[in-house]
């Protein structure tokens, strides 16, 4: 699991410029999760081959009649209870103020990993004024110009003294690890307690009701699964900033990334939202499995065409996991619960499929007769083989002649015919197309590289 480093601090220090050149550098997608705070980020960056989750709190600006010191707090007491390590930035044009002394004390006692960073020195002078803030009894602090980049790899180096290596790698020695992710109050714990046969998880019908993300062993019939109850995301608007609901998304975010397939739980009684959707991406991203269970199906009013017309929603707004299942279940009843395990099964049979190399350039073969590879200016693309490299999702890479030549028609075309031919229902698919002499191991930053993932 992905360690969390917050970068906390007075507004206007240069939290959010210190965010984007770490992300920058890395060459990470910046992920604008909604759901904790107005303008909350969370990016990935990678230094000394360890990636983590960064949180930036920048560009808060809390209303007057709020108190500047209140509002900041509550913001930072958020980032500070998830974080591994905290990057405490100040200003050096500033000076130290009473907010940062207060700052300081706060994170004393939380007891967290803190590293002190005094941006805004572009020079010299500014540099040894840095020196000032040694009065708030810490033993180090580093200058730092977020906007020209000074200091940033001594800051970087700080940080990952705090760091465990990255592990992308699932735990599933026990059992298949499911994360049930979704909005609040849709039903998550509720569905958990179904499958497990008793009330172990607290529910309520107040949104928000779970905090933590607990995981629960059970084996049914010999068939072993670890599920994980999340706590429910939320768009920004709809969350109090006083509240520790906004902790959740953070906490969901490690679920995904720590489990094998996540089941994605909608409200049947009020359809497919945009949050939705948004949470079927991040699990597409991650490359988890996917399930998409609509919840509450005993209490809808339906007719024969209602499903039909859920499933045509969810086609429309979410095609790019046209891949996912969907079922119609009910946590309170039970109705049709033992499809969801028999779902679970099918989907992690298929995130671990290994295709032989001879029967994997077979299929590309009958890929090849029966659409060619389109031409590039005067160039065909030519296909010469492939190879699987790994499962969880399933990737492969394809030798080629010119990647520039792949189109994105071509790429939709094949992993439709590996769906078709191998059966890997719920699960991501990655194609990567490599120029003809590269190695399938190489690092995925060559500019010959292209992938695409279904």
């Amino acid at each position: 699991m992905r360690s969390i480093v917050a970068i906390v601090g007075r507004p206007n220090v240069g939290k959010s410029t210190l965010f984007n050149r770490l992300i920058r550098e890395q060459r990470a997608i910046v992920l604008d999760t909604p759901g904790v705070t107005r303008d909350r980020h969370y990016g990935e960056a990678t230094h000394e081959g360890v990636t983590y989750t960064l949180v930036d709190t920048g560009g808060f600006e809390p209303e007057a009649e709020s108190g500047v010191l209140s509002q900041m707090r509550k913001q930072a007491m958020f980032a500070i209870e998830e974080a591994d390590v905290v990057v405490f930035l100040l200003d050096v044009r500033d000076g130290l103020l009473p907010a940062d002394e207060e700052i300081a004390d706060m994170l004393r006692r939380s007891g967290k990993p803190v590293v002190y960073a005094v941006n805004k020195c572009d020079g010299p002078k500014t540099s040894e004024a840095s020196v000032d803030f040694y009065a708030l009894g810490v033993d180090r602090v580093i200058p730092i110009s977020s906007a020209h980049g000074r200091g940033i790899g001594e800051l970087l180096d700080a940080v990952l003294v705090h760091l465990s290596a990255d592990d992308e790698a699932v735990d599933d020695d026990w059992g298949t690890r499911v994360a049930f992710v979704g909005r609040p109050n849709v039903g998550k714990s509720t569905m958990t307690n179904r499958l497990l046969g008793e009330d172990r998880m607290i529910v309520d019908d107040q949104p928000g009701t779970t905090r933590d993300a607990i995981d629960v062993r059970i084996d049914v019939s010999g068939r072993r699964y670890v599920l994980v109850d999340t706590a429910g995301l939320r768009r920004s608007r709809g969350i109090d900033r006083a509240s520790s609901e906004g902790l959740s998304v953070i906490r969901t975010l490690r679920a995904v990334e720590r489990c094998n397939i996540a089941v994605l739980l909608l409200d049947s009684t009020e359809g497919l939202t945009d949050q939705d959707v948004r949470i079927a991406g991040l699990c597409d991203e991650k490359g988890r499995g996917l399930i998409i269970v609509a919840n509450k199906w005993d209490v809808v009013e339906k007719d024969a065409k209602s499903a039909d017309r859920l499933r045509e929603q969810i086609a429309l707004k979410m095609p790019f996991v046209a891949y996912a299942p969907v079922l119609f279940l009910s946590g309170m009843t039970g109705l049709r619960m033992p499809k969801l395990l028999d779902q679970i099964d099918r989907v992690r049979a298929a995130q671990t499929l290994r295709v032989g190399t001879g029967q994997l350039n077979r299929w590309l073969e009958d890929c090849v007769a029966r659409h060619q590879p389109p031409v590039n200016g005067v160039r065909r693309l030519r296909l010469y083989y492939g190879t699987q490299v790994g499962v969880a999702p399933p990737t492969i890479v394809l030798s080629c002649n010119n990647t520039e030549a792949v189109h994105l028609s071509y790429k939709r075309y094949l992993c439709n015919q590996f769906r078709e031919v191998f059966d890997v229902p719920g699960t991501p698919v990655r194609l990567i197309f490599r120029a003809r002499g590269e190695s399938p191991a190489s690092s995925g930053d060559d500019e010959e590289e292209r992938e695409t993932e279904d």
